[in-house]
Parts: structure tokens; C-alpha cells; sequence
């Protein structure tokens, strides 16, 4: 009865986007803002929600995905007026972070890793095996760093030099949205964009955190006990488990798993 009475005064309602795995666009469980975005568009829109939480367990990945699903994320709160609270689980890593700077406020486990403000780039040189199993490369361009990094070549100092510049600036853009969610959180006499991890605690410390807490305690203690839960995630087909997708999903496993691993998990 209570549903048709506009007068009388509802439960509160948080909507809550479950992001887990690693930021990318390649395979079935990659969080990106292609897949994302149409979720995360519903749970702000349905219902006017109390607040929207971000279920938030990732090491990272693509820089340009996370930044295009936090923008997303704030772009949205501003505009329907609704506060943002992320809840870490096991790791908020890099794009990780990322994501739950885009947050008004982050909580996290006490064992939560977080961190990690940092770009890297990672590859394999493979030249002087090719060349001892007689194996000649053959590469034209146009353009004389359109092979730029080639991994069947010697490395190229100037190619080297460019890939460093390309990464400051994109962990300068990284600094950015940090300071920019939590510029005066932080401590002005540390440096905290070294691409260092702590546990929860310090991180809290640190300004990086707001504090330790799980996602239904913390929702319970600011909205009260009948708080409701909307849960919004991205739903797989059936199909998309048989053929190539499988192949594609069993080599973005191992990534995923190698990415989470790099922090102990």
C-alpha cells in the first residue's frame, strides 16, 4: 500500500555497481566503458538512488578505460546529485585506484591493497633469439617510428625515450585525478605517485582511504538499517561461453590472474 502514497516516506535505496576484474578491452570479464557505461547510466537513473556504491576489486589496467568510466561515474553524480561511496575489496591497484578516486568517499578491508598511482609498460625482446634459429625479420615503413619498440629488434634508445615520455604524461594525468579527488586529503610533504601498495590502514593514514568498512555495515550506519540494496552488473550470455570467446576468456584469465597476482592475490 505504502508503494502508492506519495506522502508517505520510503526505504532508502543504494544502487550498488559491482567493478571487478582487470580495466581493458579484451576478454569476456574486462571492465570497460563500452560494457560498463550502460550499467552504470541505469543505476544512477532508476529510482533516484540514496547514493551509488562501487564494489570495487581491481589491479588496474588501461589507463584510457579508466578514465573514461570514472569520468562516467562523476559526470552522472554531478548532474543527478547523488554521492558516490566505493568499498574496496582485495585490491584498488592502479586503474584500480582510479576508479575509486572517482568516489566521494573510499572504504576499504583492513588487509585491502591500494595504491599503486603509477604507469608502466612491460615487453619482451626477442631479436637475438630469432637470429639463432635463422629467422630473418622483414619490416617497411613510412615513417621512421612506425616500428617504433618492434620486440624482434635490437632496442632503440630514441624509441626508448619516447615510450618514457608517453608514460610521464600519462601518470602526470593520473596525478592529476588524484589531486584533483583528494587533493586535500593528501599530505603535502610526500610523495605518494611512486607507484607504491599499503594496506588499508596506512593508506587511510596517507589520505587515500576514509576509512576501514564494509559495504553493508557503512550503508547501514549512514542510511539506516532497512537501507535497500539495487545490485547492477554486466550479464553474459550463453553463447558467448562457447567458440573463439572461450579461447579469448581463457587467455584473459590468465592476464587476470597474473595482474592480481603481482599484489599477493
Amino acid at each position: 500500500m505504502k508503494r502508492w502514497l506519495p506522502f508517505l516516506k520510503s526505504d532508502p535505496t543504494v544502487a550498488v555497481i559491482r567493478l571487478s576484474g582487470v580495466i581493458g578491452t579484451q576478454g569476456r570479464g574486462a571492465l570497460n566503458d563500452a560494457t560498463l557505461g550502460p550499467v552504470i547510466e541505469k543505476a544512477f537513473a532508476k529510482g533516484k538512488p540514496a547514493a551509488v556504491a562501487l564494489e570495487l576489486n581491481s589491479p588496474g589496467g588501461s589507463p584510457v578505460q579508466s578514465s573514461l568510466i570514472g569520468a562516467r561515474i562523476r559526470r552522472l553524480a554531478a548532474e543527478k546529485d547523488i554521492p558516490v561511496i566505493a568499498f574496496v575489496e582485495d585490491v584498488a591497484a592502479s586503474g584500480g585506484y582510479w576508479l575509486a578516486a572517482a568516489a566521494d568517499e573510499i572504504y576499504a578491508d583492513a588487509s585491502s591493497v591500494v595504491g599503486s598511482i603509477g604507469v608502466i609498460s612491460a615487453s619482451f625482446g626477442v631479436h637475438e633469439f630469432i637470429k639463432e634459429h635463422g629467422v630473418e625479420r622483414r619490416v617497411y615503413t613510412a615513417g621512421k617510428s612506425k616500428s617504433m619498440l618492434d620486440p624482434f629488434r635490437p632496442e632503440n634508445p630514441e624509441d626508448v625515450a619516447r615510450l618514457k615520455t608517453l608514460l610521464e604524461d600519462i601518470h602526470t594525468n593520473f596525478i592529476d585525478h588524484i589531486k584533483d579527488r583528494r587533493g586535500d586529503k593528501l599530505p603535502e610533504d610526500l610523495d605518494l605517485f611512486t607507484g607504491e601498495i599499503w594496506l588499508a590502514r596506512r593508506a587511510q593514514e596517507l589520505g587515500l582511504l576514509d576509512g576501514i568498512g564494509h559495504l553493508l555495515p557503512v550503508l547501514k550506519d549512514r542510511f539506516g538499517d532497512k537501507v535497500k540494496l539495487r545490485r547492477y552488473g554486466v550479464r553474459r550470455g550463453l553463447m558467448s561461453r562457447f567458440g573463439m570467446q572461450m579461447v579469448q576468456d581463457a587467455v584473459h584469465g590468465i592476464e587476470e590472474r597474473a595482474a592480481f597476482a603481482r599484489f599477493g592475490l
